[in-house]
């Protein structure tokens, strides 16, 4: 189920790299870069810090999905329009699957239950927020009204790692636990809840 997660989670990903270069007038190779960074920014960073092989340079298949992906996803676009939310929705399901990824991996590296939490919290934003920046976009997990973003990878990330205390190794968990995920970004942003916001002492005044 590992293998099948990551996949998938590099083809959201890579969706959601294309769709972001909308309106930023960036050419097929520009936008092929950031699709790439994207679906592969979170798992390298984790990769790093965790001193495990970095998963894209050993499994090649996981650069011809992002890059197969990038180029129907791009030709796509450029004969039609796609829907405005398509995108948080792209980038939802990135999230949830690459936080539960990172989160089994760092389970399987025998790290501690708040490591593997971090680690997963990390795979799943890393990608936006380096896709963010070179868009020149302020990074989603910054933005004051992002609707639980990685709160959303947290809990999920959190209830998966205490679950599979209980009941290691059950495919069960992996997908609650990404539908959790999944339906807290979602209802997040169809509900626009968010966590309290810290004003300045200018607009308290």
């Amino acid at each position: 189920m590992q293998l099948w997660l990551e996949h998938f989670g590099v083809c959201v990903s890579a969706i959601s790299g294309v769709l972001a270069a909308r309106g930023k007038k960036v050419d097929l190779f520009g936008v092929l870069v950031l699709a790439l960074v994207t679906s592969f920014g979170g798992g390298t960073v984790r990769d790093v810090l965790s001193g495990a092989p970095v998963v894209w340079i050993h499994e090649p298949s996981f650069l011809l999905n992002a890059t197969i992906t990038t180029f129907v996803t791009f030709f796509v676009r450029r004969v039609r329009e796609l829907p405005r939310g398509f995108l948080l929705v792209a980038d939802a399901f990135a999230l949830a699957l690459f936080t539960i990824v990172g989160t089994r991996k760092g389970i399987a590296l025998n790290f501690a239950p708040p490591v593997a939490v971090l680690l997963g919290v990390v795979t799943g934003v890393a990608g936006g927020i380096l896709r963010d920046v070179l868009t020149g976009e302020v990074p989603m997990v910054f933005r004051p009204q992002i609707y639980l973003y990685a709160t959303a990878a947290l809990a999920g990330a959190a209830v998966f790692v205490v679950w599979n205390h209980f009941a290691p190794n059950q495919p069960v968990v992996t997908v609650v636990c990404t539908a959790l995920i999944l339906g807290l970004r979602l209802a997040g942003i169809r509900l626009k809840l968010s966590l309290p916001i810290l004003e300045s002492e200018e607009k308290k005044l």
